[in-house]
């Protein structure tokens, strides 16, 4: 089944590669959140919620619960990437902090808290001091893509955000090379598609 393909995490951003859990890697557009599970899946590629906590919501979730979840997680995805495509381009101006409004909603909603802990990597007998949070309720996986978003919003510099160069393609990133020269997802990909059509197009003109 296509929605089970692994999902696409090439924007250099986590906040990006959440708007490109809707994209058309070969001929047809899939969508990796179409479904409870498909969100259940994302997460655990994302590695944004732990994999027991996934567990434990799927056994604990109502019927069709999930699947409603998914349904707010493609409702915050397509209205966060109105935002960016706003925005994308040119450094994030203070003034559109209210337009991020939604966003501060769904993040009031965390119930996040610290606890102690043993360093978990082994490093001596070091005590470290982990971020938590509550799983109360399947709606609960909102909250780390919302922390994802957040991030991306104070944290990237929007004059890097682009939107791959290939025909018909969805994807946007973050380009962090040296020039600011990336234009496309995948040179595998698109990349390369865009290449034999040059040459196609060369050895057209030459006839």
């Amino acid at each position: 089944m296509q929605h089970r393909l692994p999902a696409i995490f090439i924007a250099d951003s986590l906040g990006l590669d959440f708007l490109n859990s809707i994209a058309t890697p070969v001929d047809t557009p899939i969508d990796w959140l179409d479904s409870g599970d498909g969100l259940l899946r994302w997460l655990a590629q994302a590695k944004l919620v732990p994999a027991d906590i996934l567990d434990e919501l799927k056994a604990r979730a109502m019927p069709g619960e999930l699947d409603e979840v998914a349904d707010q997680a493609r409702a915050l995805r397509e209205w966060f990437r109105g935002f960016v495509r706003k925005h994308m381009g040119r450094p994030l101006a203070p003034r559109a902090l209210h337009e991020l409004d939604p966003l501060n909603r769904l993040l009031a909603r965390d119930e996040a808290f610290s606890r102690i802990s043993r360093n978990r990597h082994g490093e001596g007998n070091r005590l470290e001091l982990l971020a938590m949070r509550r799983w109360r309720s399947p709606e609960s996986l909102l909250l780390p893509i919302g922390e994802a978003l957040a991030k991306f919003a104070c944290e990237e510099d929007f004059a890097n955000v682009k939107a791959c160069s290939g025909h018909a393609c969805t994807l946007v990133f973050a380009d962090r090379t040296r020039r600011r020269a990336r234009r496309w997802c995948s040179m595998a990909i698109c990349g390369n598609r865009a290449k034999q059509a040059a040459h196609r197009s060369r050895l057209k003109n030459k006839h």
